[in-house]
Formats: structure tokens, C-alpha cells, sequence
């Protein structure tokens, strides 16, 4: 059962196309929300609003480039002009790890990551937060990190330098903004289940029944749902008093 928990809120989720993204905005939807579902992939976004609409909710599609500073703000000034406001907002986009020793650096791809996965969270925290100071009323934006932001692993330089970013930015954005009542979090995801975990799996030549008893204590994967549940509770009013925090959706990964 999903309770009402943000019946009436207008959210945004970036990278909702597929995955955690997609999960996240479904359940939002179900929560109450009218949800904005920003995705740079046309087809994957419009088949979760699709489905957010099957399901009886509400959604809008907006493509963007999270990496591009024009296509943000117009990111956030069509969540206005859909829904009038916007009340809490989920930092999802994000692109596979690299796969390159450092003496073997990809530049390209380092520049191609930072921009989505660092860049893109700095970027869509600067239009979210102006649109949450100019409408008044608080907030919440929640990040998403990973594990790797937390336990590197080799092989994955920029990847692992973006996601500890993330968690930074969490904390700077929560510190400027507790006196305006917008609280700022971060989830930090292990191994879970989603079709980006599977394209990276299959670059390394790994499996599911070769990895996940090395990557948590409940020797599964973890689901997309699961991660949005988490991310769920930070948006709603159920944790008003948690800002500038990470919760670790990681089958205690991060805790062994």
C-alpha cells in the first residue's frame, strides 16, 4: 500500500525514463503527486508517463540534457508552467561508470560522466532551489549518490569522484538553505537491479550470482522500488527534521 504522503505536491524526477528514475516517479504519482518526468531518452520518459497515467495519476514528459544549463532552467520553467509550482524534486540522471584503469583515463567519457552525473546534479540544484526561494513554503530535494560515493572501487575513477561530488553538493545545498525550510538529502543506492547496472555487469564480463554476495549482506540486488521508498520518505513531510543527510539503500554495504 502507498499512503498519500504528497498528495497535492508537484514533483519533479530527472533520469525517470527507466530504472530507479522511473520507479520513483510511478510511486510518487501513486503517493498524491503530479509528477514531472524529465528524461533525455523521448521514448523511455513518455513510457513512464504512460504508465503513471494507466496507473490514474498524473505526469508530463520534458526532455533535457541535465549537462546543459539552458536545458535545465527550461526544465523547471515547464514544471511551472504544467503544475503552477514544484514542492520537492529528485536528481536521478546519471550515466554508467567508466571502466578504465587511471593510466588509462577516457577524457572524453570522464567529461561525459562529470556532466551528467556531477555537473547535472550542480546544475539542476541551482534551478530547483531558485524556483523553492522564489515561491516560499520550503521544500525537498533529494540526491542521488551510490555506494561508490562512499567505498570506490578501482577501474571507475569518475564515477566514484562524481558520486562522492554528489554527496558534497548534498551538504553544501542543505547548509545555504535549512533557514528556508528546503531540506536537502542524498540516497546512496548499492546494487541494484536496474538496466544500467546490467550494461555495466556486462562491460566487466559479471553476473548477478558471481557479485551480490560480495556487495550487501542479504545476497540480492536490490530494487528499483526499494530505492524509491527510501527516496520517498526524504520527500514527503514524514522526515521534516532530516536535511543535509544520506540514507544508504545498500543492504548494508557500506556498513561492513
Amino acid at each position: 500500500m502507498t499512503y498519500p504522503v504528497l498528495q497535492d505536491k508537484v514533483a519533479l524526477v530527472t533520469g525517470a525514463g527507466m530504472g530507479m528514475g522511473a520507479a520513483t516517479a510511478g510511486l510518487f504519482a501513486r503517493a498524491g503527486a503530479r509528477v514531472a518526468v524529465a528524461d533525455f531518452n523521448e521514448e523511455a520518459g513518455r513510457r513512464t508517463v504512460a504508465g503513471i497515467e494507466a496507473d490514474g495519476g498524473t505526469a508530463c514528459y520534458i526532455k533535457v540534457d541535465v549537462s546543459r544549463s539552458e536545458q535545465v532552467k527550461s526544465m523547471v520553467d515547464a514544471v511551472i508552467a504544467a503544475y503552477g509550482r514544484l514542492d520537492t524534486a529528485v536528481n536521478n540522471a546519471a550515466i554508467t561508470p567508466d571502466v578504465n584503469p587511471l593510466p588509462e583515463l577516457d577524457e572524453d567519457y570522464w567529461d561525459r560522466l562529470m556532466g551528467v552525473n556531477l555537473k547535472g546534479v550542480a546544475l539542476c540544484l541551482k534551478y530547483e532551489l531558485r524556483q523553492l526561494i522564489r515561491q516560499g513554503g520550503g521544500g525537498s530535494i533529494i540526491n542521488v549518490s551510490s555506494v561508490r560515493g562512499f567505498r570506490p572501487r578501482a577501474n571507475a575513477a569518475a564515477y566514484v569522484a562524481a558520486k562522492h561530488g554528489v554527496v558534497g553538493l548534498t551538504k553544501v545545498a542543505a547548509m545555504e538553505n535549512g533557514a528556508r525550510n528546503i531540506r536537502i538529502n542524498c540516497v546512496a543506492p548499492g546494487t541494484i537491479d536496474t538496466p544500467m547496472l546490467h550494461a555495466s555487469l556486462a562491460r566487466r564480463g559479471q553476473s548477478e550470482a558471481g557479485i551480490a554476495p560480495r556487495l550487501g549482506l542479504l545476497n540480492r540486488f536490490g530494487t528499483a522500488e526499494e530505492v524509491a521508498q527510501a527516496t520517498l520518505w526524504l520527500a514527503s513531510d514524514l522526515s521534516s527534521y532530516v536535511t543535509g543527510t544520506t540514507i544508504h539503500v545498500d543492504a548494508g554495504y557500506t556498513s561492513s
